[in-house]
């Protein structure tokens, strides 16, 4: 079993305000307590907050367009079980033709600072944990009260059975 911690777009810089730093690792080691590794896709800013993502939990993380740290790579895939993860930070134009040239089964992505968990008609799995600092609220739909920005993570789980079982964690920490 591989449990996977999700974040992205946390825009963390040093001019930030250390203790709301603080709390907001607080937040994300409490929703991450059990995690084998984090996925970060995209705009973590600053290699310094990627430093402490890494006491939490090993990490892996994309560059996102805000992003100061060079060496990062725009798009990685690895492989768990059955399934192979893409990461990247923005969600590709032709998202098909990008499942099947990189022969994914799974697509990380950031950038839109709203949270999603979707199954795609090609039988594939989109995920955006949204942002835990810089939400933003889903669309309206109608009959539908209107939606609330929440600071959000999710975590991914992969089990023996090659079984998902994924969840949206929403932060009690307002950044």
């Amino acid at each position: 079993m591989a449990k996977y911690g999700i974040i992205s777009d946390t825009h963390i810089t040093s001019n930030d305000n250390p203790e709301k730093i603080e709390n907001l690792l607080n937040e994300i080691e409490k929703a991450f307590n059990d995690v084998d590794e984090i996925i970060h896709a995209g705009d973590v800013c600053e290699k310094f907050f990627l430093e402490e993502l890494n006491r939490i939990a090993p990490t892996r993380v994309v560059k996102g367009n805000f992003d100061q740290i060079k060496e990062l790579e725009e798009f990685i895939i690895f492989s768990d079980r059955n399934y192979n993860i893409g990461v990247i930070h923005q969600q590709p134009d032709n998202l098909q033709d990008f499942f099947e040239k990189n022969n994914l089964h799974i697509l990380i992505y950031g950038h839109t600072h709203q949270p999603l968990i979707k199954g795609t008609p090609y039988n594939t799995l989109i995920i955006n944990p949204g942002s835990p600092t810089r939400p933003k609220a889903p669309i309206q739909k109608k009959g539908f009260k209107e939606p609330r920005a929440r600071p959000s993570v999710i975590t991914l789980k992969i089990d023996e059975d090659n079984i998902l079982t994924t969840f949206i964690i929403n932060l009690s920490f307002k950044f």
